[in-house]
């Protein structure tokens, strides 16, 4: 009895543990099932509206000028005056410097010297010209009674009256007054050559006078337009030469800027020239914007682009050669184009779009920077994707996908 007391003891015990076990497990509290929920990210949006607009083009230039007038010295001379220094801003007809006049004086005096003689030998040949043909008459006379001498001289020879010495002394006579009237005439026959030579020299004598004051008149340097002095070479004292460099100067309304436009722009920037004549661009100087166009491309490319040269439309004071701006080219306007924030497109080539709460990807085309009335630049796209109405996606989101649950702030 006793052995069996101890062998159901410890069954029963394992019984009735077991039976609490189960009913505990049976009446305990049910959890609730665990609730899965998505998570939400907050965004902002813009609305789409495509319209019409301009993409530009981000360019840095340099100021040049293709006039760059450099003054030089009419003639050797020593410098009297400089008026102006480098940089300066100078009006038309201003005095720039001024040569020593009395270099000048000298040499002219000298030629006008030489024209008043050449002036006197030709009334002195007109003089003697007309002496001899006055002469010419007269020895003509002489001729004749020469020649009657001579006839006489062999009648009376021939009679036997007269003497050979006579009959000789006649035809010689006759000889010199015959040689006499030959060399009248021939001197009446170059009178015109000889007044020709004289006047030709005449005319070379007055155009060196001519010359002497067109370097006087130029030894006094004058802005021939308004312009600035680039750099000044003399100084008061100075003795130069014949061509020596004074000073150099350029229009203001020579100035240019040349800038590289890269190769993938070279095509469209030549038809549209070809097509509208020229392109706007602003370029910012200081506190002021300067009004640019694209007028002609440079007439050689490189790998790199091309060079665009652009004329200056409003204030060119505002500008020096040589120097570097940063300037804004207005390239044609597209249709159906959204100006979007640069962080909004991913790989330059998606944007996402707003579609019942959700993130939807749309594959877009980068035209290029536009820039706001506040200055702000955004990114031009075009998308056939995106409809007037559309809510963009402007935050950028670097888990961005497609089917990404978000939501909107202010």
């Amino acid at each position: 009895m006793k052995r069996l007391i101890k062998f159901l003891l410890p069954v029963l015990v394992l019984a009735v543990g077991i039976g609490v076990f189960q009913y505990l497990k049976q009446t305990r509290p049910e959890r609730p099932p665990a609730e899965i929920r998505e998570r939400v990210w907050r965004v902002e949006a813009e609305t789409v509206e495509p319209r019409r607009l301009a993409p530009s083009l981000e360019l840095y230039g340099s100021v040049e000028t293709p006039d760059l007038l450099r003054a030089a010295a009419s003639a050797p001379a020593r410098v009297a005056r400089v008026l102006v220094r480098e940089g300066d801003r100078v009006a038309a007809g201003q005095l720039l410097v001024e040569l020593d006049p009395r270099d000048f004086s000298l040499r002219l005096a000298q030629a006008q010297a030489q024209v008043d003689e050449l002036k006197a030998q030709i009334e002195t040949e007109r003089t003697r010209h007309a002496s001899d043909v006055a002469a010419l008459e007269q020895e003509r006379k002489l001729l004749a009674i020469a020649e009657e001498g001579v006839q006489r001289a062999a009648q009376l020879t021939k009679q036997r009256v007269g003497s050979e010495t006579d009959l000789d002394a006649a035809e010689q006579e006759l000889a010199r007054q015959a040689l006499a009237v030959s060399n009248r005439n021939m001197s009446i026959a170059d009178f015109p050559a000889r007044q020709r030579a004289l006047e030709a020299r005449l005319q070379s004598a007055r155009a060196r006078v001519q010359e002497i004051a067109l370097e006087l008149e130029r030894g006094r340097v004058a802005a021939p337009y308004e312009a600035i002095i680039a750099g000044v070479s003399v100084t008061s004292g100075d003795q130069v030469g014949k061509d020596d460099v004074l000073l150099t100067l350029y229009a203001l309304d020579s100035l240019e800027v040349r800038a590289r436009i890269p190769a993938p722009y070279q095509a469209e920037l030549t038809a549209s020239l070809r097509s509208e004549g020229a392109l706007p661009a602003t370029a910012a100087v200081g506190e002021h914007t300067l009004r640019l166009s694209l007028g002609r491309l440079a007439g050689e490319a490189s790998a790199s682009g091309i060079d665009g040269l652009f004329q200056v439309e409003g204030e060119a004071g505002l500008l020096r050669a040589g120097q570097m701006i940063a300037l804004r080219l207005e390239r044609p306007a597209r249709d159906e184009v959204v100006p979007v924030p640069f962080g909004s497109v991913y790989a330059s080539n998606r944007v996402y779009k707003l579609v019942d709460g959700r993130m939807q990807g749309v594959p877009v085309r980068s035209l290029g920077s536009w820039f706001t009335d506040t200055g702000e630049e955004r990114l031009l796209v075009q998308a056939a994707g995106l409809a007037a109405g559309d809510r963009l996606v402007v935050s950028h989101m670097p888990n961005a996908i497609d089917g990404l649950r978000v939501e909107t702030v202010q």
